[in-house]
């Protein structure tokens, strides 16, 4: 006959794996308190455990929770029955490798110079003046408005 923690984990456990009559839960007590050892199949133990054990973590916090409620601690360790670490398939590994996705130039063009694509940079503009003098203009224009109170 089984306890009410582990009719618990063990509904818990079987809502989130995709192979339920695999999970197998055994009940020790010890000085420590109430420790179930969680054993899955190997392909659900990573549903189990989910990303960065916070799955496993939520199991705990649960059992903690009736723990309190029933006078006892409980301990959750959850058994790797799986493959060995050699055996086991790895995971893929990100690309590291930055893709440039710019096209380059055409070995037969040139890139245009910035100075030059300006225009008036070179020659004047209508009033005679050159890309260096509106420079100058347009910075004292904005520093003007800035002094302006809005």
């Amino acid at each position: 006959m089984s306890s009410i923690d582990q009719q618990f984990v063990e509904y818990v456990v079987k809502s989130l794996v995709s192979n339920p009559d695999a999970v197998k839960i055994e009940r020790r007590i010890d000085e420590k308190g109430v420790l179930l050892e969680l054993t899955v199949d190997p392909e659900d133990l990573g549903r189990v455990i989910g990303k960065h054990g916070a799955t496993a973590q939520s199991l705990r916090t649960l059992l903690r929770a009736l723990g309190t409620k029933n006078d006892a601690r409980y301990n959750l360790k959850i058994i790797d029955n799986g493959l060995p670490i050699e055996q086991r398939e790895a995971r893929p590994k990100r690309e590291t490798e930055r893709i440039d996705h710019t096209e380059p130039a055409a070995p037969d063009e040139e890139e245009p110079e910035l100075e030059s694509s300006l225009p008036g940079a070179e020659e004047g503009d209508e009033d005679g003046e050159s890309g260096s003098d509106r420079y100058s203009k347009t910075r004292r224009e904005l520093e003007e408005m800035d002094d302006l109170d809005l």
